[in-house]
């Protein structure tokens, strides 16, 4: 069989992955089999890509192009979606350069040639270039997202004779067939780089959202995140999600949920749970699923009955409660989209309403002589621990920024195991120094005279962490938290 000028194609190799010193970049030696009337390869198999450690590609589209001479040369194009590269006939000369703003391996080069039996995955914000080495070269690359008018304004380029660069083009650019605007493109040190896709977090006005949006500005990533709410974004509604071109985003972090536990048992509640928490999320899996989208979902303690002293991720589904229903039917429907975090919290304490901020105005009003409040009845038959929206926020940016496997993680705060009373008596003497103002009372006697629907709840809360701490994260303990949480109260 005849072989390429330039390049040495082998037949019959192992399916490998080559490393290149530029993140993402990863060259693949594909396995040809060859006889006298030509050859066969699997291009690009899936399972087998994924489990040599390539990227899981939505692929989209494929496209082909077909160099008619030896010496045509394009690029240095560094497009908004990642893609895999190969050569269907003949041969090329390949060069990549880092353009991705932030990236630890900003403006390195790598050199390749590629024939039939070699190809490579290149990621978003790479620029990709090639020359041909022979006459009648098709070079064909699959790609996760389409051409659009907003994506085209993100696209980066560099010039391909750029000394800085140092390529060693086989055949002199002098020589070889350009396009005057390739012949254009800037030098790399007037190049913008490519930034990161962005971000969108739902329920940015609750408690988490609120989090996420302070430690992005803390880190300096806010740019990056868009946040929007339900009166601009309600994803419980289909007709809203063409609001948006999902191929700008690279991650969606939902915050949003409805959270009144007892409210959900009313027929009106119930309606709400159910699209807050159970039809919004599926919408957003299957949005995220379609365009290759990261989904990070925060689920709740309530996914479970209570029976076990201690819930790990393993655990099956168990709700009491209609609200406890609703975050179940959401968990099982972000599970379905192939990239996403499922976070399960309980007793959620952040910038907003909630149980840490409600005992500290009564510990107040026990300690204020003009208001003769009495005893504070706090249940002290639930046990669990706090999550700090904060820690949460810090756990979500940890696994996305390490990339770790994609799952669910349990995500509260970390040491003992404490009831409600407890909780509310560290309050109260943290704010006051008058802790023996709690009376602990069983969840029957709390809610023996109770207006209108209650809700059950676990008897047990408290989450297995290890997982999340396997991934190089972990929570601090919730003691220490509410420390700093009372003390930061108005």
């Amino acid at each position: 069989m005849r072989k390429g000028r330039g390049c040495r194609m082998e037949f019959e190799k192992e399916l490998s992955v080559q490393e290149t010193g530029i993140e993402g970049l990863k060259v693949v030696e594909l396995s040809v089999h060859g006889d006298p009337r030509g050859w066969f390869k699997e291009n690009w198999q899936r399972a087998k890509m994924v489990a040599l450690g390539i990227p899981d590609l939505r692929v989209v589209q494929n496209n082909v192009s077909f160099n008619a001479e030896r010496g045509v040369t394009r690029g240095i194009h560094a497009e908004p979606w990642d893609k895999f590269v190969s050569v269907a006939a003949g041969s090329v000369f390949g060069a990549w350069v880092d353009l991705r703003a932030g990236s630890g391996t900003y403006g390195r080069v790598f050199t390749a040639t590629l024939d039939p039996s070699r190809a490579i995955y290149v990621p978003r914000g790479v620029g990709n270039s090639f020359q041909a080495l022979e006459d009648g070269t098709a070079y064909t690359y699959l790609v996760d997202a389409h051409w659009s008018a907003e994506l085209r304004g993100t696209y980066t380029f560099v010039n391909l004779a750029d000394p800085a660069l140092g390529i060693d083009w086989p055949i002199p650019l002098s020589e070889a067939t350009l396009s005057e605007a390739d012949k254009g493109h800037p030098m790399l040190a007037d190049v913008v780089p490519m930034a990161p896709r962005r971000t969108l977090v739902t329920g940015c006005k609750g408690q988490l959202g609120r989090a996420v949006r302070a430690l992005s500005e803390e880190r300096g990533v806010a740019g990056t995140f868009d946040f929007c709410d339900i009166d601009t974004f309600d994803f419980s509604d289909p007709s809203q999600y063409s609001r948006y071109d999902w191929d700008l985003y690279g991650t969606v972090v939902n915050c949003g949920a409805y959270t009144a536990v007892d409210g959900a048992e009313t027929a009106e509640g119930r309606l709400a749970a159910w699209r807050a928490n159970a039809t919004g999320p599926a919408l957003l899996a299957r949005t995220c699923a379609e365009h290759g989208i990261t989904l990070v979902h925060v689920s709740s303690d309530y996914v479970f009955d209570g029976t076990r002293e201690v819930h790990d991720e393993a655990e099956p589904l168990s709700p009491l409660s209609v609200y406890g229903q609703s975050k179940a039917a959401g968990d099982l429907a972000v599970a379905g989209c192939p990239r996403h975090y499922v976070l399960r919290s309980s007793w959620v304490m952040g910038d907003g309403r909630n149980f840490a901020r409600t005992m500290a105005a009564l510990s107040d009003r026990v300690a204020d002589p003009g208001d003769p409040l009495g005893r504070v009845a706090v249940v002290d038959d639930q046990l669990g621990r706090p999550t700090f929206t904060r820690d949460m926020a810090a756990a979500i940016l940890h696994l996305l920024g390490s990339r770790a496997p994609y799952g669910t993680y349990d995500c509260t705060g970390s040491g003992r195991v404490a009831s409600w009373a407890e909780v509310a008596r560290e309050v109260f003497d943290l704010r006051n120094g008058n802790g023996d103002a709690v009376a602990p009372v069983s969840t029957a006697e709390y809610y023996a005279g109770a207006e209108g629907p209650v809700a059950p709840r676990p008897a047990h809360s408290a989450l297995d962490l290890s997982r999340l701490e396997a991934t190089g994260f972990s929570m601090p303990d919730w003691e220490q938290g509410l420390g700093e949480y009372v003390r930061g109260l108005a």
